[in-house]
């Protein structure tokens, strides 16, 4: 099947789409993006994410070009030209093609907008069997790291040295607390079974699998702290994880080559995981 994206108000086969040199987006990064997750050719939890992008779009003065019923028809379209089952559908909203100028264009340049599916295997991941390595960076992003912007320089850095050093997410730490990871949000369990991850504020994005997940553990009985921990009360918690719309909940086993816990996906990181597959496949 060949491969179909969105763009500015048409469905085109991925080799003919293409934006201006001149978009905001390619120039200054000036825009948001959002990724739901497709499992079952359905979207997972997707009112949160298009309730993130209209917040994120608000807070850097972009007008959203669609209503929630509109986005939705549009990803549920997109899913079935591609033939999606599992995997994710990716949107890009930019401040739209103007001559390069760090001021805004005038309020009549229309946004851009792109839109497309990637497969990808999330619900049977062998990662979340074995577990995942991770190692810390020093966050370097600016201070507004609550609005999805596409300026992801920084994480861009920090994941290709976790490919480095053969990890598969890198957590950022800012004076000796972690922020959270590359592209997810950071957990930790502690001895006693507290689930610890660093309260919402504009120094991380507020994730929609991290919401989702803590109401099934409320919902589940199940203790939740939010605070920051550092990283050394992460090297000694009895289990880690993070959770992203890619990865759902994924078990963390070693950081920065200190093994967490056993060395291999704890009971509770697992209950979890197995509490967000109910709900995703609901």
């Amino acid at each position: 099947m060949a491969r179909i994206v969105y763009v500015n108000g048409r469905f085109l086969p991925y080799e003919d789409a293409s934006i201006p040199i001149m978009d905001r987006g390619f120039l200054f990064a000036d825009g948001i993006y959002e990724v739901s997750a497709v499992l079952g050719g359905k979207l997972v939890d997707n009112d949160a994410h298009l309730a993130r992008l209209d917040r994120s779009l608000g807070e850097i003065g972009i007008r959203n070009p669609h209503d929630a019923a509109a986005w939705t028809q549009l990803q549920e379209e997109l899913i079935a030209r591609n033939g999606l089952t599992e995997g994710g559908v990716y949107m890009q909203v930019t401040r739209g093609v103007a001559e390069r100028d760090f001021a805004f264009p005038p309020a009549d340049v229309a946004p851009t907008i792109v839109m497309f599916t990637q497969a990808k295997t999330i619900a049977a991941n062998p990662l979340a069997d074995r577990g995942a390595k991770v190692v810390s960076v020093e966050d370097l992003r600016w201070k507004r790291r609550d609005i999805k912007s596409v300026a992801l320089l920084a994480q861009v850095l920090a994941k290709q040295h976790a490919a480095e050093a053969g990890a598969a997410e890198a957590w950022m730490h800012e004076d000796g607390f972690v922020t959270e990871g590359g592209s997810s949000t950071a957990f930790i369990i502690t001895e006693d079974g507290r689930i610890v991850t660093r309260p919402l504020s504009t120094a991380i994005l507020p994730g929609i699998t991290r919401r989702a997940v803590m109401r099934l553990a409320e919902e589940a009985g199940l203790t939740i702290e939010e605070r920051p921990f550092s990283l050394e009360e992460a090297f000694g918690a009895a289990e880690a994880f993070f959770t992203s719309a890619s990865a759902f909940v994924m078990p963390v086993i070693e950081i920065d080559g200190r093994r967490i816990g056993g060395g291999q996906p704890g009971p509770l990181t697992r209950r979890l995981r197995g509490l967000y597959l109910e709900m995703a496949a609901a």
